[in-house]
Parts: C-alpha cells; sequence; structure tokens
C-alpha cells in the first residue's frame, strides 16, 4: 500500500472513531456509553452519511441499553420529561424519521398511551427506572431489542 493510500485509509478510519468521553466520581463505576467501543452496527454507515436524527437514534439506544444493564428486573426503562410537570415515558419503542425527527412511544404512568415527538435540536432525554407493570412476569429490555434491530440494519 502506498504512503496516499494509507493516509486515505487512516483519514477514513478516524472519520468513522467515535469522538466522546466521560468521567465518573467512583473509579469502579460501570462504563458509560461514552467510553465504549461503537458496536458494528453503528459503523456500517459513516457518521457524515447519517442525518442528524439517525446519528441521535443510535447513540440514544446505546444509551438505553448502558441504562437497562444497570437495572433489577423489577424495573423498566422510562424517560422524564425536561421543561415542564408532564411526568414521565415508560419507553416501549423509539424512531426517527430523517433527518431531524425522533419518536418515542410508551405509555405514562397511568398507563395511558404516550408519544413524544422531537426535534433533534430540542433533545433532552433523562433516562428513569420506574418498576416493572405487575403483570409481567420479566421486565422489557426495550434498548436491547433496538440495539438487535440496529445490528440487523
Amino acid at each position: 500500500m502506498n504512503e496516499k493510500m494509507l493516509a486515505e485509509a487512516e483519514a477514513a478510519e478516524a472519520a468513522m472513531m467515535m469522538r466522546s468521553a466521560a468521567v465518573h466520581c467512583d473509579p469502579n463505576a460501570p462504563a458509560s456509553v461514552e467510553q465504549q467501543p461503537l458496536p458494528d452496527g453503528v459503523k456500517k454507515k459513516k457518521q457524515s452519511e447519517k442525518s442528524p436524527a439517525e446519528w441521535a437514534y443510535e447513540r440514544i439506544i446505546l444509551f438505553i441499553q448502558n441504562f437497562e444493564k444497570q437495572m433489577d428486573n423489577e424495573h423498566e426503562v422510562a424517560m422524564g420529561f425536561t421543561g415542564g410537570d408532564v411526568g414521565v415515558l415508560r419507553i416501549e419503542g423509539m424512531g426517527f424519521f430523517a433527518p431531524d425527527i425522533l419518536t418515542f412511544y410508551g405509555s405514562d404512568e397511568s398507563g395511558s398511551n404516550t408519544q413524544l415527538v422531537q426535534h433533534v435540536s430540542q433533545l433532552n432525554v433523562m433516562l428513569r427506572a420506574l418498576p416493572k407493570v405487575k403483570e409481567r412476569t420479566e421486565a422489557r429490555r426495550i434498548g436491547f431489542r433496538m440495539a438487535e434491530e440496529m445490528q440487523k440494519a
């Protein structure tokens, strides 16, 4: 491989690499998303080829999955809303509509069907652990299901 080809290959690899960092007070804290390598499914397409919505969607999946890894079987992931007293949404699905819309599907604390449609420029997501719905024997793990779908895509 000549030097020009090597430089181009290195530049392409650098463009694919995740630029992130995180520091935690506890040196034994579980590795956060910013400290882990990107899964192969996320690396299939260059970041520059993704819309802001698709890129945000993929990273939120990683955050949800990592959050769920730290939960017991009595809790499921939910998200709190910022900027108002509108409660939380138990995350039961997530999607994006390129180039700039993210959607969250689920239910609120009373069990009512709930959906959030949000522009990526307004994105604020606070993950919360809510007790699982009593009728279920197993907690549902949406982050792991979304990560599987992302790997298939």
